[in-house]
């Protein structure tokens, strides 16, 4: 009785060897017959019951034989099918055809406008500073002389962490700042570009979150003369060489003097229009010499060095730059908007 069942399982083995399908639909009839769900292979290990315990192992192997023999014939009978069919796909192919073109993508413009505004100041020494944008309250706020009981603070309207009542999103890449100058003795002169959060209500010209460029630079005898060159500068490489710019007084309780920058509109070249609101002038920025608070809250010698700092928003200077009129354009992702900057570099 075993002796038969041993020479069932050749013959099997015999008949795979020997199998020569040629079509894919062989070959798959090929892959059911011996590897499919119902295979003649798999009744074989029910007949282990009718082998003597002495022959069993030999029997396993030859079972387990039988199946390995099908799949390497499987897989050899499928990669032959497979090259059959490059080949003759092959031939079809048509070289004088044109090359499919990939559409190109392009940088956002608000990635454009930081990076135009990154590489201005990098030109006169300023380095790129980055941090976090959930930050604690002394950061952001206590540091820059903004303490608990301070108005200043209605100014910007803060979202907190859930169940947290000192960590916030940050509403101002000024807490860079307060790192970098309790962490770096001077001199200090770098640009702090990021994302920030204020709970403000989405319309044409706010949003909830959007980039900030801010500046910082401390060293000895640093002067408020300092700090108009260097924006004067800015505002030239920026929007052009014929650009002027004004200083308005202004109030921030992190600097003192404190001032709000304008520059000459740049669109109708000071004769108004409704971007500058018939002024001739665009506000850009705020700007001012750093309190000497801050210093001290950094650990700064404000009897030795002075400081000036200035920020600005990047999609407020995209706006300008490309003329759009709607914030909410630079956050929707919508294909059709972006586009239009594809040239962009």
């Amino acid at each position: 009785m075993s002796a038969e069942i041993f020479e069932k399982v050749k013959q099997i083995i015999a008949e795979i060897e020997s199998a020569t399908p040629q079509t894919k639909e062989e070959v798959e009839a090929f892959r059911i017959q011996y590897l499919g769900t119902k295979n003649q292979i798999k009744p074989l290990m029910g007949e282990m019951r009718n082998i003597p315990n002495e022959e069993k192992k030999a029997y396993g192997q030859l079972v387990n034989q039988a199946k390995s023999v099908a799949e390497a014939k499987f897989n050899a009978l499928k990669e032959r099918a497979e090259s059959a069919a490059d080949e003759a796909t092959a031939g079809d192919i048509d070289l004088t055809a044109p090359a499919v073109v990939e559409e190109l993508g392009s940088r956002h413009p608000i990635s454009v406008t930081q990076n135009k505004i990154i590489d201005i100041f990098g030109r006169i020494g300023f380095k790129v500073a980055e941090d976090r944008e959930i930050e604690d309250d002394w950061h952001n706020f206590s540091a820059m002389n903004t303490p608990e009981d301070h108005p200043a603070r209605d100014m910007q309207d803060t979202f907190y962490l859930k169940d947290s009542t000192s960590m916030l999103l940050r509403t101002h890449t000024s807490s860079v700042q307060a790192r970098t100058m309790k962490y770096q003795k001077p001199p200090i002169r770098i640009i702090a570009p990021g994302r920030v959060y204020r709970n403000e209500t989405i319309s044409a010209r706010a949003h909830c979150q959007f980039h900030q460029v801010e500046g910082l630079y401390v060293d000895e005898n640093v002067s408020f003369a300092d700090m108009k060159q260097t924006l004067l500068y800015f505002a030239q490489e920026m929007y052009g060489p014929q650009t002027k710019i004004r200083l308005r007084p202004s109030y921030f309780p992190f600097t003192e003097p404190s001032a709000e920058m304008d520059v000459s509109c740049f669109i109708c070249d000071t004769k108004g229009c409704n971007v500058c609101k018939y002024t001739g002038w665009v506000e850009i920025m705020g700007c001012g010499m750093v309190d000497p608070k801050v210093l001290e809250n950094c650990d700064i010698d404000s009897e030795k060095y002075t400081g000036f700092a200035f920020g600005m928003g990047i999609e407020r200077q995209a706006m300008m730059l490309y003329k759009i009129t709607d914030i909410r354009l630079l956050f929707e992702n919508d294909v059709r908007f972006l586009k239009q900057f594809t040239s962009a570099i």
